[in-house]
């Protein structure tokens, strides 16, 4: 049977179609209705699952990624940046408006899964995927298997403490790894630097290559922050392999300055973990999403 994946960010809802045989059949992409609230998330996801049906022809099966998890307990999503859906029935809901099952999954752990089947990471045993974005989120893949853990929140290095009583985050803590490596931690490393500047992640990341001493700077402080963190993660779950996702893993510097600083931290004398560019690119999301019912190339 095909299945549609969907992948919900806090700005764009992703959905795509994949076959048995995990070949992608069509892809749609929509703004995400944040700030109309949750009833509008809602509507916008079905009306996606909708339109990619009709696109094909065809039912299918959906399994979703987001941002957060539901709660073993309640079964309300929790955690999630784009905060109008936690505390809310999201899987229950979707499956009332869909009069059928889906299935729901952390947008990492979907990113994880896509790249340990058949991405970068393809081959190898014990897979760390992270997401550096608009936020930080990490997933863990076993064998082929998502492993979320006791609570539903394995991977979740982004709200580890990397500075005692740093940067405030939404989640209520202080200082925690992803107020220092997603796009506005570097944003505000630049900002303390040059004073009031108005440059997204992006351009901060191009002025430093353009020899900008205030940017150089920030970028120098992200790869710092990057080693840091990745380090106390490899130490503790020694994976085979760790794969980069989302916006900021297209920094190029990660993959041999910020290996050299993760090797820093390492309690070993050398560091032998790959760390591994994405190979799906923001397609990771949706495929990993699509993945969580298994097809016969799986």
């Amino acid at each position: 049977m095909m299945r549609i994946g969907i992948d919900l960010g806090g700005t764009k809802i992703e959905g795509m179609v994949m076959d048995p045989n995990g070949r992608e059949l069509m892809r749609e992409r929509r703004p995400t209705p944040a700030a109309e609230g949750y009833p509008s998330i809602l509507s916008a996801v079905v009306d996606l699952i909708h339109s990619l049906e009709t696109g094909v022809g065809q039912q299918c099966l959906v399994g979703m990624g987001t941002p957060g998890a539901l709660s073993r307990d309640t079964g309300l999503l929790k955690n999630s940046n784009t905060v109008c859906m936690n505390g809310q029935p999201l899987q229950r809901d979707l499956e009332h408006m869909l009069e059928r099952t889906i299935r729901l999954e952390n947008d990492a752990n979907c990113f994880a899964l896509s790249e340990a089947m058949d991405g970068a990471a393809q081959g190898y045993g014990v897979v760390f995927g992270v997401i550096m974005g608009t936020g930080v989120g990490g997933g863990i893949v076993c064998s082929g298997q998502i492993h979320a853990g006791t609570h539903h929140i394995a991977g979740e290095w982004g709200h580890n403490t990397l500075v005692q009583d740093g940067r405030t985050c939404y989640c209520g803590k202080r200082g925690c790894v992803e107020t220092y490596l997603s796009g506005p931690g570097l944003v505000q490393n630049y900002r303390a630097a040059k004073g009031t500047a108005d440059a997204d992640a992006r351009e901060v990341v191009q002025q430093a290559l353009q020899a900008d001493a205030a940017a150089e700077l920030a970028v120098q402080q992200f790869l710092a922050a990057f080693g840091r963190a990745l380090a106390m993660v490899i130490n503790i779950l020694d994976p085979d392999a760790v794969v980069l996702g989302g916006g900021l893993s297209n920094i190029d510097r990660l993959y041999g300055e910020g290996r050299e600083q993760v090797s820093k931290h390492l309690f070993n004398a050398e560091l032998r973990t790959p760390i591994l560019r994405h190979c799906h690119g923001d397609s990771s999301g949706v495929r990993g999403a699509a993945r969580l019912w298994p097809g016969r190339g799986d």
